[in-house]
């Protein structure tokens, strides 16, 4: 029996799409609460998750907002929640904060992880239906954003027992497809790097078009001017990764988390719908 017939569908049916941009005017820190880090170069201390960061303010501001990273919090730079804070603190909750109810805090900690992962699965299956070249498997992806939607409208205690991880194999089967589509109409050779290290190699100018990225470890790597059109870049870790000058346009699932802890430049092309990081020189 297959997966999708074991799978019981999402409580709420299909929704509304859910907004997959971070909005932390919206959103009651979760990120700062909810999660763990650990004292490393991304963090300047230790946090347990369920912990408020000694950071946060009473309105749930940051209070070194405009010095993360001198401070030594460059990890909170790069973080993205694909809007889920918003939806677990707005939606999920209906605007119930877990200062003034604090009754709602357990349950809240508990669902934001599981929220950023049902809108990062959005994120990726949105990117795959605009793709024209994988229309073979937009039916399908169709079925799974509809489906994944309901569950990022449904109730804590719906959200709490659902089985992430199946839903998340399930999609990345559609992604893979996606994938192998759109690389197909890359005119270089395609080099399959997939989960390789590749941290700290010297990648610069590298004709990387439709190359398959996956997972690999690009940390402290040298992409400098390299084209990456049509590459397959999920999961693939950029941190300190030098882009400056690189080709990133039509690179396929790349995020904005990716750019955030990489280092790029004015000439760094980047997809549309993505932002210039503000750290980049």
């Amino acid at each position: 029996m297959s997966d999708r017939a074991t799978t019981p569908a999402s409580p709420a049916g299909p929704a509304a799409t859910p907004d997959l941009h971070a909005d932390c005017a919206n959103c009651f820190a979760l990120c700062c609460v909810a999660l763990p880090f650990a004292k490393s170069s991304d963090f300047a201390v230790n946090k347990a998750a369920g912990t408020p960061c000694k950071n946060l303010r009473q309105d749930f501001r940051c209070g070194i907002h405009t010095q993360l990273r001198s401070k030594g919090f460059q990890g909170c730079t790069t973080f993205d929640c694909f809007g889920a804070g918003q939806q677990v603190s707005q939606v999920t909750f209906g605007g119930r904060d877990w200062r003034t109810h604090p009754g709602t805090a357990g349950r809240m900690f508990d669902v934001f992880p599981v929220m950023r992962q049902l809108h990062e699965l959005l994120f990726y299956v949105t990117e795959a239906l605009a793709r024209p070249a994988a229309r073979p498997v937009h039916r399908a992806l169709r079925q799974v954003f509809d489906e994944t939607s309901g569950w990022a409208a449904a109730d804590a205690e719906a959200l709490t027992g659902l089985d992430v991880g199946a839903l998340r194999q399930r999609i990345n089967t559609l992604l893979l497809e996606t994938s192998e589509l759109v690389r197909a109409k890359a005119p270089a050779r395609k080099k399959n790097h997939r989960g390789a290290d590749l941290m700290g190699a010297r990648l610069a100018g590298a004709d990387l078009r439709g190359a398959n990225l996956r997972g690999a470890y690009l940390i402290a790597a040298d992409l400098s001017r390299a084209d990456l059109r049509l590459a397959d870049l999920i999961g693939a870790d950029f941190r300190d990764t030098d882009l400056r000058g690189a080709d990133l346009r039509d690179a396929l699932f790349l995020t904005q988390a990716q750019l955030n802890a990489a280092r790029g430049d004015a000439h760094t092309q980047i997809p549309d719908g993505l932002t210039r990081p503000a750290h980049w020189s």
